[in-house]
């Protein structure tokens, strides 16, 4: 009689989840960075609001000149998806273009920030974010 061993179903390491799940978090980041590109040619949008699409809100940074709590609070503003969606509806109900496209850049640049790791901001520092330290040595 022949005895086989049987494989046992290891678990993979948490490192090897963590690097997989992150890594289809930034596929969804750049499908929904996509969808606002397309939305600005779409709305046929001059050239220069995809220059506001790259740079725009990142001017909330200014705000921890003044502290880390300022800081904190401003930039989370400025790159927060519902607000995002809450303009462009504004816009999109009322008729008010401008509504919309700012809607659109605030999508957008809060998209691509979190395909390279630049989540929404903790009081303790720039580099505390919800999608964990920027810059951290594995």
């Amino acid at each position: 009689m022949l005895l086989i061993k049987q494989k046992r179903n290891l678990p993979l390491p948490k490192k090897v989840i963590e690097t997989k799940m992150k890594s289809i978090l930034k596929l969804e980041e750049l499908a929904l960075f996509c969808i606002s590109i397309y939305a600005l040619y779409y709305y046929d949008a001059a050239w220069w609001y995809y220059l506001l699409l790259f740079l725009g809100p990142d001017i909330s940074m200014i705000g921890y000149a003044f502290g880390k709590k300022v800081g904190a609070a401003l930039y989370n503003l400025f790159h927060h998806k519902a607000l995002a969606v809450f303009f462009f509806l504004w816009g999109f109900i009322t008729g008010m273009p401008a509504f919309i496209l700012m809607g659109i850049i605030i999508f957008g640049h809060a998209s691509m920030d979190r395909i390279f790791g630049y989540g929404l901001k903790y009081e303790k520092g720039f580099q505390f974010t919800h999608l964990g330290v920027i810059n951290k040595k594995m």
